[in-house]
């Protein structure tokens, strides 16, 4: 099968020459299928796109084009691998059916999880760095790939709308839908801040594996997994760090009264976010990174509940109730953030005075 698929790239890309060209899965992305290829001393990554999690692939590429010509004009101090045009310069490539993209190969190393407190201040201050370096970006010329990707109220709504369309819940499912809607206060602050805060370029899916370090682990080498870039708000990938970075334990755990938020953690990735920022925010914007993980975990927690309702059509399950258990998982580290509030303002206040 790869034999045919070599032939194509070979044909399709003018970085392939005839020599042999060998195929292998690469990393633990769940969206797109990952191929490492190698020739001679040349390596890529080849992404099988797709389309039926990101339905406009188009909007990707234009949303990429504008970042690869931003990029041109203002160079970062990290790579940002980009689609490889194809002999037609384009940077999708269709291939019986399939759509595909090539990235010139980034050396380094990917964590799944931070083996110490200061490599999440050397994460934030990339995301930071990348986000002070898009604010000249006009978001408002960004298209949507997923629309209405981290819309809080929209997935409130929609999970009300789905418990009441399915048969009865178990007392188990119940309690917990309680407990998210329990959180409309959360929900109404969120609204509340929407138009006090400027549209940026954001990343919107700021995990720590969305990096890759140098050998050291002392800086990144690229920021990777560009397909979510969209207009949004800061406390959209601050807060995304914090639920992902911030915890305890992975959000696939099931040991919930193990499941916390980390103030150790939660205030190196202040440290690191508002020095990577420069000075670039607005107050209301930095009140919002204080209150970003609580709104992310919320945000994942209802999507979570939401999809084990209609019988896990998103997100990969090993087991039926993976997303019931995922939900439970988020709401106990929202819990978690809620009741460390005070150490929270704490350690945003010392990062405030830091930088601000």
């Amino acid at each position: 099968m790869f034999d045919a698929l070599a032939s194509a790239l070979t044909q399709a890309y003018p970085q392939f020459t005839d020599a042999p060209l060998t195929c292998t899965p690469f990393g633990e992305g769940l969206i797109h299928e990952t191929l490492l290829l190698s020739q001679a001393e040349k390596k890529w990554i080849l992404q099988g796109f797709n389309d039926s999690v990101f339905r406009y692939p188009n909007r990707i590429d234009h949303n990429l084009n504008l970042l690869s010509a931003h990029l041109g004009n203002s160079p970062l101090p990290f790579q940002l691998p980009l689609p490889l045009p194809n002999s037609q310069g384009l940077g999708l490539t269709k291939i019986e059916g399939k759509i595909y993209r090539l990235f010139d190969f980034v050396e380094g190393k990917t964590l799944q999880r931070i083996e110490q407190p200061a490599q999440a201040r050397v994460a934030a201050l990339a995301y930071g760095k990348f986000a002070s370096w898009a604010a000249t970006l006009p978001a408002t010329e960004l298209q949507e790939t997923i629309p209405n990707f981290h819309r809080l109220d929209l997935r409130f709504a929609r999970l009300v709308v789905v418990a009441n369309q399915v048969p009865p819940l178990t007392q188990e499912v119940q309690s917990l839908l309680q407990s998210y809607l329990a959180q409309q206060p959360l929900v109404d602050w969120y609204q509340e801040q929407l138009p006090l805060l400027p549209l940026r370029t954001t990343h919107n899916d700021t995990k720590i594996n969305n990096l890759i370090f140098a050998s050291s682990l002392t800086e990144v080498a690229a920021l990777v997994d560009l397909d979510t870039l969209m207009a949004g708000y800061l406390m959209y990938d601050f807060g995304d760090l914090v639920r992902t970075v911030a915890c305890s334990l992975p959000e696939t755990s099931t040991e919930w009264d193990q499941v916390s938020l980390l103030p150790e953690v939660f205030e190196e990735l202040l440290h690191g976010y508002w020095q990577g920022l420069g000075g670039t925010l607005s107050p209301a914007e930095a009140n919002s990174l204080l209150h970003g993980g609580a709104v992310m975990t919320l945000i994942m927690g209802l999507r979570f509940l939401t999809d084990h309702l209609e019988g896990n059509i998103y997100y990969r399950v090993s087991y039926r109730e993976q997303n019931l258990h995922r939900a439970k998982n988020q709401l106990a580290l929202l819990h978690s953030q809620q009741a460390q509030a005070e150490t929270m303002q704490t350690c945003w206040n010392r990062a405030r005075d830091a930088y601000a």
